[in-house]
């Protein structure tokens, strides 16, 4: 159960790290911006861990030989794909306005990974709506802090947490290579 905690926090990373992004135009009403992004966030962090789970487990009978190795590649790409993004530019910086549809097309954007990952929930001892409600509530409180967080100090904060989320993912690769 351990694991799952320690994804949902690796996950919840890229989310947080947009979160400060938004919480970063100095919006006016930030508690109200922090609970939609947050709940946009959560939401889709939930529900794609739950596609990448159903996906991977009609092929794992077929893959099951080779499934720690699959989901090593997968957290691998996963975490790169977020570290590369955290010391690249980021997409929030070119948002002027912050409206539903932005925070929507930015909710399916980060949990894009969040699906990748879903797949390695087979290979643990878990109940994947557990994890999946595990990953959508850690992910609100981390966007809701990192709504506050951008409000009152910028975007400093921003790639750092992408990066702790990439390397922690791909620890978690390493560990089920290991395993």
């Amino acid at each position: 159960m351990i694991e799952v905690f320690v994804l949902a926090i690796a996950l919840s990373m890229d989310a947080f790290a947009v979160s400060v992004g938004l919480g970063s135009k100095r919006v006016r009403q930030t508690s109200s911006l922090a609970v939609i992004a947050a709940s946009y966030f959560a939401l889709f962090q939930a529900l794609m861990p739950l596609v990448g789970f159903l996906g991977g487990k009609g092929v794992l009978g077929w893959i099951e030989a080779y499934a720690n190795w699959i989901a090593f590649l997968l957290l691998l790409v996963v975490g790169a794909k977020m570290i590369y993004e955290a010391l690249s530019e980021g997409i929030e910086e070119d948002i002027a306005q912050v409206t539903h549809r932005v925070i929507l097309i930015l909710a399916i954007a980060t949990s894009i990974d969040a699906m990748a990952a879903g797949f390695t929930l087979n290979l643990l001892a878990v109940n994947p709506l557990v994890a999946c409600a595990i990953i959508g509530a850690t992910t609100f409180i981390c966007s809701v802090i990192g709504v506050l967080v951008g409000a009152r100090s910028g975007t400093w904060l921003e790639s750092k947490a992408e990066i702790l989320g990439g390397t922690v993912l791909i620890l978690i690769g390493v560990k089920f290579l290991l395993s």
